[in-house]
């Protein structure tokens, strides 16, 4: 392996977000915040889909996947960002490195799938409803997750491949705050003109194949909007789509900026890499339970369910207090 080339190197530098202090004191509240936000939300979103049976359908069984994804994605970057930020030395090991390039593109990877798969189904749904049963059945919904996570993998290792392969000298300074490959190719002292043609190629065929069928499906969803003669109609069924457009924006948007433009080590690449990587996954549980009506109804009857449980447990507990009171009383007194 390319590494006996450079064993001396066993860990890098990572230059963070800044070197103030007090700067770092107000990114760590403000990152600890984001990240608990996070995680309570995506969680809230996995118990609500699992304890309403009104949300077991396609589309929520690839929403609980996604909100698994994001809490998964966020807990890739943002702990050991937490971690730098509380610590005057900054380092990461060349394994520990690696791990993390490999789980900031599966995790990524696999959501891009999830939100084509999301798109097919609201296409399912619009253009084809008296089909939509058989269309979007239970296996088939299972097969495209597996197929998410599976070509997910596939790109994840072929990136892999390709830090495990760079040749580093004595540049151990990565100019990001977490590790990835397009900071990983200024810190190679050998050629990696082919690294970074594979990277793009693989980035183009991850994005625009997981792009296009979006784009597609949306276009016969506008389609089929625009054929509804009623106004009420149309808004209605444009209101189910435009939870998942807002989330496609966000992430495509941000992401394939990163790895299609030359690295500089700027503020832009920072700014994009947490676009992606920390508020996504905190918005995202945000925009699909906020402009849902069904999620929402959900949260109540979740919530409602928990508060009158409580209640239950509360009213028992007091009984058999007031029992444990009363009963030696009464035989003290015989």
């Amino acid at each position: 392996m390319a590494w006996r080339n450079h064993s001396t190197i066993t860990e890098f530098i990572l230059i963070g977000l800044s070197d103030d202090p007090y700067i770092e004191a107000l990114l760590f509240v403000f990152f600890l915040g984001i990240y608990l936000l996070t995680v309570m939300g995506n969680l809230m979103m996995l118990l609500v889909i699992r304890a309403d049976s009104r949300l077991h359908t396609p589309m929520y069984f690839f929403l609980s996947n996604l909100s698994f994804m994001d809490l998964c994605f966020s807990s890739v970057t943002v702990p050991k960002l937490l971690k730098d930020l509380l610590s005057e030395k900054r380092t990461i090991s060349v394994k520990g490195c690696l791990t993390q390039v490999f789980f900031v593109f599966i995790t990524p990877g696999t959501e891009a799938f999830l939100l084509s798969a999301m798109a097919y189904d609201r296409y399912a749904a619009i253009c084809h409803p008296l089909l939509y049963g058989q269309v979007m059945s239970t296996q088939f919904c299972v097969k495209l997750v597996l197929i998410s996570w599976g070509l997910a993998c596939l790109n994840a290792f072929v990136i892999v491949l390709l830090a495990i392969n760079l040749d580093f000298c004595e540049a151990q300074t990565i100019q990001h705050y977490t590790c990835e490959l397009p900071s990983l190719f200024p810190l190679s002292c050998s050629d990696i003109s082919i690294s970074v043609d594979i990277l793009i190629c693989s980035t183009l065929l991850h994005g625009l194949g997981t792009f296009l069928p979006i784009f597609f499906s949306y276009a016969r969803i506008v389609s089929t909007i625009l054929s509804i003669s009623s106004t009420s109609g149309r808004s209605k069924t444009f209101s189910t789509c435009s939870s998942h457009l807002i989330a496609v924006t966000l992430f495509f948007g941000s992401g394939l900026i990163r790895y299609l433009m030359p690295t500089t080590g700027s503020s832009l690449d920072l700014l994009l890499s947490l676009q992606y990587s920390a508020v996504t996954p905190l918005l995202n549980p945000l925009i699909y339970s906020l402009k849902n009506k069904e999620v929402k109804a959900a949260v109540r009857r979740t919530l409602g369910k928990y508060l009158l449980s409580s209640d239950r447990h509360m009213v028992t507990k007091t009984g058999f207090l007031c029992i444990s009171f009363f009963v030696p009383t009464f035989s003290h007194t015989q």
